[in-house]
């Protein structure tokens, strides 16, 4: 199973970028899908959840409702929507996907850079 994450990049304060998550070797739709983030010297950061029936979304209160997190399952591919950015988003974005059955797959992580 794999996951990899896209998106990234550079970008000026109070922009945005889409972050994808595309998974291969399991379908999002048995899993919970998480977006996390690291900033050097910070612990990895909860910050979104979709469901895996896609009924449900929670946020962690640092997202301030700026982000959106969302899902195509035909394209087997979860979405990080981020807007209103500021330096303190700066962080390498992960994809995470959890199951009841135990499985936790990580993505390799993008690098998200919030600076003029």
């Amino acid at each position: 199973a794999l996951l990899v994450e896209s998106g990234g990049g550079l970008v000026q304060p109070g922009g945005s970028l889409r972050l994808s998550c595309t998974a291969s070797g399991f379908t999002i739709s048995t899993h919970h899908m998480n977006w996390y983030r690291q900033s050097p010297g910070k612990e990895r950061e909860w910050l979104a959840t979709i469901s895996s029936d896609g009924t449900r979304t929670d946020y962690a209160p640092s997202t301030n409702a700026r982000f959106t997190i969302s899902r195509d399952i035909v394209k087997n591919t979860v979405y990080l929507q981020m807007n209103r950015l500021k330096p303190e988003d700066t962080a390498v974005y992960y994809c995470n996907g959890i199951s009841g059955l135990g499985s936790d797959y990580w993505g390799q992580g993008t690098q998200v850079t919030v600076s003029s």
